[in-house]
């Protein structure tokens, strides 16, 4: 470690052919991370030599809809002598509203983006629920919205 002047392992070191290695030379994993096309990037910077990372694809998203889709056929099956619940006018409403509300809410943009829920400030320890700016928001913030607007729609219905 001493004579590698390493500080870590495990640790990748780049040997030139003409000369020591340089302090870029080294990459430490614990210091630069674990990510293959990080280290893909690092290796084609220090020897010419182009590693392609190739990721194995996520069936996650499809085996759950493959899922959701069989749940949901299983319950029609069952139920198939009474399928009166599919002309219920109250089921369909809910649903579209429960729609509407994560739509105008903001969760969408929650899930692209991946905002943190809240900020804590570290000088003055304060939690901030809403954004300062109006160009993000915080998710928090989202639930903020939904919880208002739900709100507002109980208020509307009971008067």
């Amino acid at each position: 470690f001493i004579q590698l002047n390493m500080n870590s392992a495990p640790t990748f070191i780049n040997f030139p052919a003409k000369g020591k290695p340089k302090r870029g030379d080294t990459y430490e994993l614990q210091v630069r991370g674990f990510s293959a096309e990080q280290i893909a990037r690092w290796i084609a910077d220090r020897t010419d030599v182009n590693i392609r990372v190739i990721r194995p694809p996520n069936y996650a998203g499809p085996l759950m809809l493959g899922l959701l889709l069989a749940v949901i056929g299983g319950l029609v099956y069952l139920r198939r002598s009474n399928m009166e619940f599919l002309f219920n006018k109250t089921g369909w409403a809910f649903a579209a509203l429960c729609f509407v509300l994560a739509m105008t809410s903001g969760q969408m943009w929650n899930h692209i983006r991946g905002p943190p829920y809240a900020h804590k400030n570290p000088h003055t320890g304060h939690v901030n629920y809403i954004h300062g700016s109006s160009q993000a928001q915080f998710v928090a913030e989202t639930h903020i919205v939904l919880l208002f607007s739900i709100l507002f729609i109980i208020l509307v219905l009971h008067y």
